[in-house]
């Protein structure tokens, strides 16, 4: 008798709406409907999240405080409340256990989750990511959008196109075609950098990516290449890990121009440290050691790190360390291409390692 052919995989991308600032507007009445950024507003601070009232204004996550003032004057910051968004995070992924125990959260406000087999039986996934957001509806008081698929890679681009409070299903048929009317910017794996080089090539769509054969992907992207040709065609076999182990957290920039200076290097090391922290906060990974990396002009890299005695848990440390770092190789031989700085030795990583030693059915 012949063996029964697989499963489909049902997986649902579940993402919170601009989680932070939505926390603080339904817990104070006078700032719905309001342009609000949670973060800080200094010099340098930087933009966590916002409310959709200010991305309306071109405010976005990752900014510079500053920055978003002048595009949102009336802009209000909020500090963040991390413990409440703790707490609120906890609510959720009891919701999503109530289904499955197939969960990979991403950050305190999405996850993955595999619901091939559930816990309520359901057959249609679509159903089931609708009774999610219902229970996060009535018991949080917040709005949470949905992405579902036969892979990752397409239900985490899917949760993105209707939001916010929106659903969107791509189901095995459709996977291809939505992948090559996506930017290749948007697609998991391909950052800003690479989106540029792309760009250069002349691949701005999911299709443009399908037309290069691999030999090319190869010579321009190297061991990058098989997955950029799978992810151009809808292919994703990672599966839903309950515990995804997260080996460090980090943050880089690339200048358009070298920079060579002192002061435009400190500040710009300044300005990815803040980010680097409203990352870390957000995905609660900290870390012992931080590390600086520096590619230079002649894409030469360094890098230099400092280790602590205990996980870093203050944005001031982490700021003054990267600059100690940093001032610790100036001059430099050339001018700075590119700066980063990350977080590695994650708390519990250590604990994590010694612990550790196509039947459609609808979605």
């Amino acid at each position: 008798m012949d063996a029964s052919p697989p499963l489909l995989r049902k997986i649902i991308h579940v993402d919170m709406d601009a989680f932070y600032a939505s926390v603080e507007q339904r817990d104070d009445l006078s700032l719905r409907g309001l342009p609000i950024a949670v973060g800080g507003g200094g010099p340098r601070g930087v933009v966590a999240t916002c409310s959709y009232e200010a991305r309306t204004f071109g405010v976005r996550s990752a900014m510079p405080g500053a920055r978003a003032r002048r595009l949102c004057p009336n802009l209000i910051f909020v500090k963040p409340r991390f413990e409440v968004y703790r707490a609120v995070s906890g609510q959720v992924r009891e919701i999503f256990s109530r289904f499955t125990d197939i969960v990979q959260p991403l950050s305190l406000d999405e996850a993955y989750l595999d619901v091939t087999v559930n816990k309520p039986g359901i057959a249609s996934a679509t159903q089931v990511a609708e009774e999610i957001r219902r229970m996060i509806r009535e018991e949080t008081g917040l709005t949470a959008s949905a992405g579902v698929s036969y892979n990752k890679l397409i239900a985490k681009l899917a949760s993105d196109q209707n939001k916010p409070d929106g659903v969107c299903v791509v189901r095995p048929s459709e996977g291809p075609a939505f992948i090559a009317a996506m930017p290749v910017r948007r697609i998991h794996g391909v950052g800003p950098v690479t989106a540029k080089r792309m760009q250069a090539l002349g691949i701005e769509t999911g299709a443009d990516l399908r037309a290069r054969d691999m030999r090319f992907l190869q010579a321009h992207f190297g061991s990058a290449a098989d997955y950029y040709y799978r992810a151009a065609r809808g292919e994703d076999d990672r599966p839903v890990r309950e515990r995804e182990g997260r080996k460090s957290v980090s943050v880089e920039d690339t200048f358009f121009d070298d920079l060579v200076e002192e002061a435009a290097l400190v500040a710009e090391i300044e300005r990815i440290a803040a980010s680097l922290w409203t990352r870390i906060e957000k995905a609660q990974a900290w870390g012992r050691t931080v590390v600086l990396k520096v590619k230079f002009a002649d894409f030469r890299i360094i890098t230099r790190s400092r280790s602590f005695s205990t996980p870093v848990r203050s944005p001031d440390i982490l700021a003054q360390a990267g600059r100690e770092l940093l001032v610790a190789q100036l001059p430099l031989r050339m001018g700075a291409r590119l700066l980063g700085l990350g977080v590695h030795n994650l708390e519990g990583e250590e604990e994590n390692a010694a612990q550790g030693g196509q039947l459609a059915l609808g979605l």
